[in-house]
């Protein structure tokens, strides 16, 4: 386990009892950021259930998605986003060889257009303050849509308020992509997810 700023809380109870065997079958453990939330139960389940709504949204591909989520967890440094999201598109079947290439999207000659303009887009609305630009909006709202446009835009914020709670917290990559095998993530700036 990692050493986070707030020490993981024991998950008690009837809804701790749920919520430890959803995980367990569903991740195969407890990850440790449901130990620190748990502190304040109505924000874990606020936060929970965004999450779980955000994943039903189909409006816009699931793999641009996850690479504006992991571009989002690249540039705010939160490893357990990425070391989660690689998993994630891995259990989802996404393309794994880009997702590993996501915190270094700009050298790999992996992504299409669109994915290099959705990436951009991630880290523009991350920047502090956001640097979006009314061109950047227009090409992408051409190419995706209203629809999908705005649930991007929703899936990336989300995305941010994940990242930037986790590193505030001190919650560190917890070895997910290690237990399917997968090929370490590409990196850069942050401490190695192999």
């Amino acid at each position: 386990m990692n050493t986070t700023r707030i020490p993981a809380a024991e998950i008690t109870g009837p809804y701790g009892a749920l919520v430890k065997r959803f995980s367990k079958k569903l991740l195969g453990r407890v990850p440790e950021p449901l130990g620190v939330y748990w502190h304040n139960r109505p924000v874990l389940k606020a936060t929970m259930g965004l999450g779980a709504k955000a994943q039903k949204w189909d409006a816009c591909d699931p793999s641009l998605k996850s690479f504006a989520h992991m571009a989002v967890a690249a540039q705010i440094g939160c490893s357990w986003c990425l070391d989660f999201g690689y998993f994630q598109a891995f259990n989802e079947h996404l393309d794994i060889d880009k997702a590993r290439e996501v915190p270094r999207w700009r050298e790999a000659t992996v992504f299409t257009p669109l994915e290099r303009s959705v990436m951009g887009y991630a880290e523009a609305m991350t920047q502090t303050p956001p640097t979006v630009t009314n061109e950047m909006f227009a090409e992408l709202l051409e190419q995706l849509g209203n629809a999908a446009m705005v649930e991007l835009t929703a899936f990336i914020a989300i995305s941010n308020m994940n990242a930037r709670g986790n590193v505030a917290l001190g919650i560190e990559s917890e070895g997910y992509a290690d237990s399917c095998e997968l090929k370490p993530l590409q990196t850069p700036g942050l401490r190695s997810l192999a």
